[in-house]
């Protein structure tokens, strides 16, 4: 017997609802980085959300096979690794996203790494997840 799981109009707005205010959030979390530290640029709040976007994007696929790949050494220097793949996305972003985001620095890289997922987890705590109920 299969079971047919329907998705109501409420449920899909409530989805789109969070995935708006989840990167907007996240635009906010990077211009907050940009603005703390000195080897970080956004050219503007626009460029934050297009490079929201494209880290959102990236988290959701490139990422998870790093850190699966990472895994091994991620255990090894008990989690101290793992903000390595946070700095590949941003690095990957920084790219993508040209001279509009600027990010330089290894360790300065590490440290804003660290900064913004740890903001961000905050926020979506505080924010997104209120909002998307």
């Amino acid at each position: 017997m299969t079971k047919v799981y329907r998705v109501s109009k409420e449920e899909k707005k409530n989805d789109i609802i969070t995935f708006v205010v989840g990167i907007i959030v996240y635009a906010i979390v990077l211009v907050m980085a940009s603005e703390l530290f000195k080897n970080f640029y956004i050219e503007s709040f626009i460029y934050a959300i297009i490079a929201a976007l494209i880290l959102s994007a990236l988290n959701y696929t490139i990422k998870p096979v790093l850190v699966v790949m990472a895994l091994p050494i991620t255990i090894l220097t008990y989690g101290i690794a793992y903000p390595i793949v946070n700095m590949l996305m941003l690095k990957i972003c920084d790219i993508i996203m040209g001279d509009s985001f600027v990010i330089g620095g290894f360790l300065s890289m590490f440290f804003i790494s660290i900064f913004i997922s740890l903001l961000k987890m905050f926020l979506d705590q505080m924010i997104t997840k209120k909002i998307g109920r």
